[in-house]
């Protein structure tokens, strides 16, 4: 009951702050078409490692015997140690823009039998993007957050992950990724979230600002913006094209519930029509036990048995049932969340009873919203 009421609150504290905020600037709203970041991947090998390493691992031992052959050593594999090194994935998100030279952080990741990086240093590593290119060479000191320990015993502890670690600029591009900024003649804006109406009011804010014409609505998600000739005009044009502030639509009334937390959150535009709403429950309760009677021995006069019964047992069992007044309520054309929040609250319901509550409103056609679980 406490969840949701922060959840109720969480969401009468969104309507209130979105009808107070005038408009949102479209740096908020949208991204430009090709300024994107890149992801980029690489392998390579973690040494200095306080005997939590690899050991015995083929691939480790198999690439510190390459990286050593680099240096004009010939060395068998089998005559080598991967106690103090591990192999590792190293990943990296390119910014858009990122010149050659710049640094860029990168996570360092254990692929093998490591049990901590801590006190690791990367070796000089090749980055690659999806077209198999290199763009940039990492290498560095590690920083890890988790630590791990172990007794003789064989328990253990960790606190946090240690086997991941970071390299704040731990990489240096090498390629710069082409990006179409400077030489476009149309700039394209893609909603975060699409939708007509504010596709529309972007246009027509645009078109405010720098004269009829300039943009123009694709769709619900994209509109098209007609650049500068100059390039050297692109920039500022970018500035003030970036804080326009515009009103969005109101979103699509929706309910989401996550079925693994519990968590629900009722859009502020969600209505319910007429209908009537009984939530009860039935108890049943079965109570097992075991009824013994004693065995019985007679005698006669001369102190003889003549009966001797031996002691018996039977199964008892108890069940009753008992049904909690139910309780109902009724929703009346356009009723609104505040409504809706406010009958349920009335009952004293549990977010389990609430998402069945919701089901049953939309099985009935009841509830005008789009239920998503997730």
């Amino acid at each position: 009951m406490k969840n949701l009421k922060k959840i109720i609150l969480f969401n009468f504290l969104f309507l209130f702050i979105s009808n107070t905020v005038m408009g949102d600037r479209l740096k908020d709203m949208v991204s430009f078409a090709g300024i994107r970041t890149n992801q980029l991947m690489g392998y390579g090998i973690v040494v200095g490692l306080d005997g939590t390493g690899d050991s015995s691992l083929g691939v480790t031992l198999q690439s510190m015997q390459s990286t050593i052959s680099q240096f004009g050593m010939n060395v068998d594999a089998g005559s080598l140690s991967g106690k103090n090194a591990a192999a590792v994935m190293i990943t990296a998100d390119l910014d858009p823009f990122v010149k050659v030279g710049q640094k860029i952080g990168i996570t360092v990741s254990s692929m093998g039998k490591a049990k901590s990086l801590r006190g690791g240093t990367l070796l000089m590593t090749p980055l690659k993007g999806a077209d198999g290119k290199t763009y940039a060479i990492a290498q560095g000191n590690l920083a890890v957050g988790g630590f791990g320990v172990e007794g003789a015993d064989g328990s253990s502890m960790s606190v946090n992950i240690p086997t991941v670690g970071t390299i704040s600029n731990g990489a240096t591009v090498e390629r710069m990724v082409d990006a179409p900024f400077i030489n476009s003649n149309n700039f394209v804006m893609n909603l975060h979230q699409g939708d007509f109406t504010t596709s529309n009011r972007i246009t027509e804010e645009i078109n405010k600002v720098f004269g009829p014409g300039v943009a123009k609505a694709l769709d619900h998600t994209s509109i098209s913006v007609r650049a500068p000739k100059d390039p050297s005009q692109k920039v500022s044009f970018m500035s003030l094209l970036e804080n326009i502030e515009v009103d969005p639509a109101a979103p699509i009334a929706k309910v989401v519930v996550n079925a693994r937390t519990g968590t629900i959150v009722i859009g502020g535009d969600v209505r319910v029509t007429p209908a009537a709403v009984s939530h009860g429950s039935l108890t049943v309760k079965v109570n097992e036990d075991t009824k013994t009677t004693p065995g019985q021995t007679l005698y006669d006069d001369a102190g003889n048995v003549t009966t001797n019964t031996q002691a018996t047992t039977e199964a008892d069992t108890e069940i009753k049932a008992g049904a909690e007044t139910a309780s109902a309520f009724v929703f009346d054309a356009g009723t609104s969340l505040a409504d809706v929040v406010d009958a349920i609250n009335a009952i004293g319901t549990t977010s389990a009873d609430l998402v069945a509550i919701l089901e049953a409103l939309r099985a009935a056609g009841a509830l005008r919203a789009q239920m998503i679980i997730i």
